[in-house]
Formats: structure tokens, sequence, C-alpha cells
């Protein structure tokens, strides 16, 4: 496709993308474009290897000339575009070995809903609550923005409140419906992530949904705002419930952790901390780890013995507790997933054997 160039063959690899329903593509000089299917990265053979011109040309077609500056000043950056007024793409921009690249995530054009996405049903209760913390954990790529999309547009569907959303970039889109929603992009709508999170309770917000709480400032920020009677959703990459907890406590210096150990577990209302596992069909399907804010886990919290909380999941699934294990020996006893694609995904593949009866007894 080397007559294809510049911003029409940008056009023609996100049409590509859309046809395709892929979750990522990648341009990196010197290798044809690739592209994510079902979590796994493919080549796309029909084109030839990218040249840095022509990357150069394709992503600065997509951005404004002060966020061109901003890449080329950084060497970095994330932003939105909406290709066609249609879909959307998460773009970052980035320069590797001296060139630029760029990593596009198409962001689907309709949000799914908490069932469509094979989640939990404590998910719509976890949505009812009028304030507290929520936290969506999980590696990069496995849907917490999709999750996170979910619950907050059950919540624009069904409850008249306001809806304060501050990303880097914004993805998905909310259309109004019974509540209305504000929207904050980074560098768009506000200057830095601290001006914003110390504004948003002058906002009149009833819910709060953070993109990622990435440091000290915005872990503080997002406690202070759910501890003030907001219900408050952000995101994490921790691997699980448990590693939350110490990831969120070992942020804060030594001498503040038990008043954070208190803060937090004052606020918790859940840790969702999820993979997204390849099944028999091709497809991908959520195994979630549960972690709610019951009065056994409060009081790990606050006592630091975060290495308990994996055994209060497992004794608590009458209250809508689930690990990781037994998440994954659900898909397996549905004919989903193989038990060798689940114990790749376990925390403690031994758990899972023993769950699914192939253990040592």
């Amino acid at each position: 496709m080397d007559k294809i160039k510049g911003k029409t063959r940008i056009n023609y690899l996100m049409t590509e993308a859309i046809r395709r329903r892929v979750s990522d593509l990648h341009l990196i000089v010197d290798s044809p474009p690739y592209i994510r299917l079902q979590g796994k990265l493919h080549s796309l053979p029909e084109e030839s290897p990218l040249k840095e011109a022509e990357i150069e040309t394709m992503v600065f077609s997509l951005c404004s000339q002060a966020q061109k500056e901003v890449i080329i000043t950084n060497k970095e950056l994330d932003f939105s575009y909406n290709f066609q007024d249609k879909v959307r793409f998460r773009v970052n921009a980035y320069y590797q070995k001296g060139t630029l690249a760029a990593a596009l995530r198409l962001v689907p054009d309709k949000i799914k809903e908490i069932d469509d996405l094979f989640l939990p049903s404590i998910c719509h209760q976890i949505i009812k609550s009028k304030q507290g913390l929520v936290l969506i954990t999980g590696p990069t790529g496995h849907g917490k923005s999709t999750t996170i999309a979910s619950m907050i547009n059950e919540i624009n569907h069904t409850q008249a409140v306001h809806i304060v959303t501050i990303e880097d970039p914004i993805e998905f889109t909310f259309k109004p419906e019974k509540a209305i929603i504000s929207q904050r992009e980074l560098r768009k709508d506000t200057h830095s992530w601290l001006l914003s999170l110390r504004s948003v309770l002058r906002e009149d917000p009833n819910v709060v949904f953070i993109g990622e709480m990435r440091d000290l400032e915005t872990i503080k920020a997002a406690l202070t705002i759910a501890e003030t009677g907001h219900l408050v959703f952000s995101t994490l990459h921790t691997n699980s419930a448990a590693q939350t907890i110490d990831r969120i406590v070992d942020v804060f210096p030594r001498g503040n952790r038990d008043q954070i150990r208190l803060q937090f577990s004052n606020v918790l209302l859940g840790v969702i901390s999820q993979r997204l596992v390849p099944t028999f069909s091709g497809e991908r399907r959520p195994a979630v780890e549960i972690m709610l804010g019951s009065t056994a886990i409060k009081t790990a919290i606050r006592e630091g013995k975060s290495h308990m909380i994996d055994n209060i999941i497992q004794t608590s699934r009458e209250i809508g507790m689930i690990s990781l294990e037994n998440s994954l020996a659900s898909l397996i006893s549905e004919g989903q997933v193989s038990l060798e694609v689940a114990q790749k995904y376990a925390l403690r593949p031994q758990d899972l054997l023993r769950m699914t009866g192939k253990g040592k007894r």
C-alpha cells in the first residue's frame, strides 16, 4: 500500500482497525503496521514497513498544532481523536530510538451494559451506593476502562445525579440520560490533575471518575472526595485486591500510613480486579476478583493485615466476594476456557487446580 500516504494512509489504517474490530493499532518505524486482536499482536502483511517521515505525517495529521508542539517538546503525549465523527481513538504518541511512534487504542462507539460484559451481578449493587471508593484494577489492556464505562453509564441511565470525569484523555463519551455529565480532559479542559481534583468538589458532583490514581496527590484527593460524601471510581495497575491496598498505603510516608489505612478502610466500597481470558471461541471473557468493604476487610486494612485479604475473600462468597481462582474455575466449568489457559491467568495456580479437582488432595 505504498501509494497510500500520509493522511490518506492513516485513514485507511484506522478504517481497517474498525473493520477488523481490533483493540490497538501500532505504528513504528521500519515495521509494518501492527494490530492487536483478542489480545494478540499481528502485522498487516499487505502493508509495507513504515518510514520515519510517513509516521510523522500520519501522527501529526491527527493532532492540533499545540499538541504537535507538546509531542516534539515532551517526546510523548496522550490525546483522543474523533474519526469521522463516529469512532474515537486514544492515541499515545511517543519517541523510540529517536523516531516518532504511536499506539492507537480503538474506543468502542457503544458502551456495553454490565451484563453484556459478563461482569458479576454485584456490580449492579455497587453503583447504587451514594458514597465511597470503587477501584477497578488489572493489567493494561484487560478492560478496566470498559468496565468503569459500563458502570457509570448504568448510573447515567438510572439516577438523576451529576457525574464528573477527569481523564487523560477522554475515552468513552457519555450521552446524558437521567444524569448530567461533565467530562474534563487534561490539557484541554484543565491544566493539571491537581487543579481539577481540587476544584471538583465545587462543581456539585455526585459521582466522580478519576482516570487513574497515579501518585500520592491523586490518591489523597480520591480518598478525600469519597470521604466527603461522593461516589468515586478510579483505576490502578495492580494484580489483586491485596496488592491494591498495599500500593495505596505504601505511596504515603511511613508516618502517615496508619491514618491512611483508617481513611481508606472508611471509604472503601470495593475493588474489582480483572483479566480478559481467551475462550475456546477465540473471544475473551473477564475473570474477576471482587473484594467488598465488609467489616472483616475494613478491619484487616486498618490493622495493616493485608496478608489476610485473600482468605477473607475466599470465605465471603455469600456476600458477593469472588476470588480470581473461583472466577476462573467458573469459566472452566461453563466450558468457556481451558484449564491450561486459566492457569496462566491465576494468581494461585494450585488453588485453581484444587477447585477444578485436578490438584493434589
